[in-house]
């Protein structure tokens, strides 16, 4: 008996993790990408996503049932779809195009009794009212009916060492009750634990609830801690403090910004549909975002008073930053803060050099000179600013030869470190 023919759409940070599992669970796996150089370096064995080390991409490879392709004719004949395209922003404004392209592709192989599952971070009511008159346009079935469909959303966390795919509690939800059994049962093939939920939009906004919740928790955060700045208070001591209650208190920690696909732009798909359905503000949502994206700025205005304070001027200055990608311990350069604070000092006039090791050389922002984190490097800089806390850095080094560091995660201590 053959294995279940398993397409996933998109090969990044969500697709690939959950293309390596399903191959590891038994099933024939199609992974379709649109990025041709993508496909090309996947089928060579060569990983770009961190979480998947290239010795298990080989395994997938090796077992003959993982098939990087940029045609949509591998889908011929598919048992489940998966869909984990991105969902971005533009100006402001919901672009669902990459989700319209997969409905678009793979709807001719629809048939019936196959499933299709949307993972993408998008607005309640995208896979009813968006996805599913695709698919039956283009298939000429219907859903319920002649083809399963549904809602799981992604909680892949890169680079996070305890939290895998596997172990992750994963929401279900299906247009109709047969299609949320198919997708339970696909799901409970892959993970630890799923959690059936009534209908779709409901499994939609848990995810916009999930990344909500911690942009305002944030932006709480981050706004408390340029007041207590002015207010010469260790806001980073007094968080440490509250995070000993051991009820009622969850700790956030500030930071340059936020970044990643979900932060930055998630919540707004949630205000935009408010805005469009009801006409009304979500307020806590856009304040959060305007005190998350003046981090930034924040930043690179403390640095700028910082050399100022040592008779320095930023313009001309030579700044090491520590960090580039939008989160520690990978190379995830999507939406960084730590790339906004690099243009904006070199806005300043500055000569920006970075510490990067994860990240492609292709992923660089223009202008900045990418170094090893060495002595002489450290001595060099006028300033070393830690922007993103990798793990691997050598905090003691900078500590021990830096003339100033200015410290947006709290991984430095000493009488020339000033902290966010």
């Amino acid at each position: 008996m053959s294995a279940e023919k398993l397409v996933v759409i998109g090969q990044g940070y969500v697709g690939l993790p959950l293309a390596m599992r399903a191959v590891e669970a038994g099933l024939d796996v199609v992974g379709l990408d649109v990025d041709a150089d993508r496909v090309k370096r996947l089928a060579s064995g060569e990983s770009f996503v961190e979480d998947i080390p290239t010795d298990r991409l080989g395994r997938a490879l090796g077992s003959g049932r993982y098939h990087p392709s940029t045609e949509y004719t591998t889908a011929e004949g598919f048992d489940i779809c998966v869909i984990t395209v991105p969902t971005p922003l533009r100006d402001g404004t919901p672009d669902l195009s990459f989700v319209e392209q997969a409905g678009i592709g793979i709807g001719p192989y629809v048939r019936p009794g196959c499933t299709v599952i949307l993972e993408s971070t998008t607005y309640p009511g995208t896979t009813e009212e968006l996805l599913r008159p695709l698919l039956e346009s283009a298939s000429g079935l219907t859903s319920p009916g002649d083809f399963h469909l549904g809602y799981s959303p992604e909680r892949i966390d890169p680079g996070n060492p305890s939290w895998r795919l596997e172990n992750t509690p994963k929401v279900v939800s299906g247009v109709d009750r047969a299609s949320l059994t198919r997708v339970d049962e696909f799901y409970q093939r892959l993970v630890e634990r799923t959690v059936p939920v009534d209908s779709t939009r409901v499994a939609e906004l848990t995810k916009l609830i999930e990344n909500t919740f911690r942009q305002v928790n944030i932006a709480l955060i981050n706004e408390l801690t340029m007041l207590s700045h002015h207010l010469d208070i260790d806001v980073w001591q007094a968080i440490d403090a509250a995070e000993t209650k051991p009820f009622g208190f969850l700790p956030f920690r500030p930071g340059p910004g936020v970044g990643g696909h979900c932060l930055p732009i998630d919540p707004c798909y949630l205000s935009w549909q408010v805005k469009r359905r009801l006409g009304r503000q979500f307020r806590f949502i856009e304040l959060a975002n305007d005190v998350n994206h003046e981090m930034p700025e924040h930043v690179a205005q403390r640095i700028m008073a910082g050399l100022n304070r040592d008779g320095r001027a930023v313009s001309g200055a030579r700044l090491l930053l520590l960090g580039l990608a939008y989160k520690k311990n990978t190379g995830d350069m999507r939406d960084s803060p730590a790339v906004d604070v690099a243009r904006r000092l070199q806005a300043l006039g500055a000569q920006v050099h970075a510490v990067e090791p994860y990240a492609e050389a292709h992923q660089i922002p223009a202008g900045v000179t990418v170094v090893g984190l060495t002595e002489r490097e450290v001595r060099a800089a006028d300033a070393v600013v830690v922007v993103t806390d990798h793990d691997a850095f050598d905090y003691d080094l900078v500590v021990r030869h830096a003339r100033y560091v200015f410290d947006t995660r709290n991984r430095c201590a000493g009488p020339m470190v000033e902290r966010l």
